[in-house]
């Protein structure tokens, strides 16, 4: 695969990085260097992580799941907006806060948005022939879609952080609404309602 059309795949799979991100820098206006390379970290981790496990899963599993994946990251994100929504009309007293920094929820944003590099990791063990290298099939593309996706994550939460600084407490509703938004936009694409 040219190295052009891996950085485009790999700029594609990170725009739900980035949206989420930019999520987290809402609603952590006062977020510093060191947790936002956390968020950052994790979704790339599982970004390029989830392209190496479906490259070796290989084509037993690409029919089973491309049938579902849309649902389950429709399913994630909705849920996990869904609680920034709620979260955000309670008074301040009652507020747990929605807090990206923490482990169930970074592990949960991590994966939903990570669900479609599976099924790219698939289509790469589809693609490959007999000869192709090991560090060309699947290792070059990994380390790409990796830090693609944590320097999108970091612009994103630094946007969010911005902008949330200006714009108040409602900030959380807002994530909460981007989130269930890429979810119906996976759906959508994925169903092909367009």
């Amino acid at each position: 695969m040219e190295l052009l059309t891996l950085f485009l795949l790999a700029l594609s799979l990170s725009f739900d990085s980035f949206a989420v991100s930019v999520s987290s820098g809402l609603l952590l206006p006062g977020i510093r260097f060191p947790k936002a390379v956390i968020i950052a970290l994790s979704l790339a981790f599982f970004q390029a992580f989830m392209p190496l496990l479906g490259w070796t899963a290989g084509t037993g599993i690409r029919n089973y799941l491309a049938d579902y994946d849309h649902w389950i990251a429709f399913g994630l994100l909705s849920l996990l907006g869904i609680k920034m929504i709620t979260e955000s009309l309670k008074a301040d007293e009652e507020r747990n806060g929605f807090n990206p920094l923490k482990p169930a929820v970074l592990l949960t944003m991590s994966l939903a948005t990570s669900i479609d590099a599976f099924v790219v990791g698939i289509s790469f063990a589809l693609i490959e022939t007999p000869d192709t290298p090991f560090w060309l099939a699947i290792l070059i593309p990994v380390l790409m879609i990796g830090s693609v996706t944590f320097i999108m994550s970091m612009l994103g939460i630094l946007f969010g952080k911005k902008a949330g600084s200006r714009l108040g407490k409602r900030m959380e509703m807002l994530g909460g609404l981007i989130l269930i938004g890429i979810g119906v936009k996976i759906l959508v694409e994925h169903l092909n309602f367009l």
